[in-house]
């Protein structure tokens, strides 16, 4: 798949919540090719003016309108250089790298498919839920917080399809983590695809394992170079050290040694 290195125009840059702030890129010319960009992909971010960001930034593409241009961007402000992203101003210029990485499987038709996303790991399932609705597909989702305002892009996912919530302080949907929904007791999935912390994506993958359905995470591994080179993102797999960059960062459960 061919990768850009291009410079998008910041149309809105806006915090969700205290920590996690939206960016929306748009095409300087309107008329440039726009790339295929498939769920679960990532952009590296060249991030200027900072005195210890050297290299490129990933982040989860959260969200692309082709027709109109732009790509969406969900970031958690924790650092000097996602600090310095949230602080960009519509009319800045951000250079960016895309679209890198393998992303999610689609369904096949029939298959029924839940999106588990926890935290800022909501990101990609944003986008894949708007490409299972262009294939006439229903998306569930099972998104997680610990407050409910901590619960990101609520009302985009509601706009997609049908929307599951836990909250572990119980102000929004039902108290607990993700594995401890109702929905599980009440419907049968073929396919999960996870993002979020670890802990929940191994939790989700050990109930996967134990009830035999397919399941597919997006790891979160320190990706310097977002193209395979430096090997600072390799995981260990069945099939040997694989690059989270470049043969992931989504993954099915089988090919991962976790303990599941």
């Amino acid at each position: 798949m061919k990768k850009y290195a291009v410079d998008l125009l910041v149309a809105a840059n806006e915090f969700l919540d205290a920590t996690h702030f939206l960016i929306v890129l748009r095409k300087v010319d309107a008329h440039e090719a726009w790339p295929e960009v498939w769920p679960g992909q990532f952009v590296e971010v060249l991030v200027e003016g900072s005195s210890s960001t050297f290299l490129r930034r990933p982040i989860s593409i959260n969200y692309v309108d082709a027709e109109k241009g732009e790509l969406w961007l969900l970031v958690q402000a924790k650092g000097d250089g996602t600090n310095r992203l949230a602080n960009l101003r519509p009319g800045d210029l951000l250079n960016v790298v895309f679209p890198l990485g393998h992303g999610f499987t689609m369904p096949k038709a029939g298959e029924r498919l839940l999106l588990i996303g926890g935290g800022v790991g909501v990101a990609p399932m944003l986008y894949f839920g708007k490409r299972l609705v262009e294939r006439q597909m229903e998306p569930s989702f099972l998104l997680g917080a610990r407050t409910a305002e901590g619960l990101l892009e609520l009302e985009q996912f509601l706009e997609l399809g049908r929307v599951f919530v836990t909250t572990e302080d119980g102000s929004a949907g039902e108290q607990g983590f993700v594995t401890q929904h109702s929905i599980w007791k009440e419907e049968r999935f073929d396919r999960l695809a996870v993002c979020g912390p670890k802990p929940m994506m191994v939790a989700v993958a050990k109930m996967a394992k134990q009830w035999g359905i397919d399941c597919e995470v997006s790891l979160e591994n320190l990706m310097a170079c977002g193209l395979g080179a430096c090997l600072c993102c390799v995981e260990p797999t069945v099939k040997g050290n694989l690059r989270a960059c470049k043969e992931g960062p989504v993954f099915n459960i089988n090919d991962l040694l976790w303990q599941i």
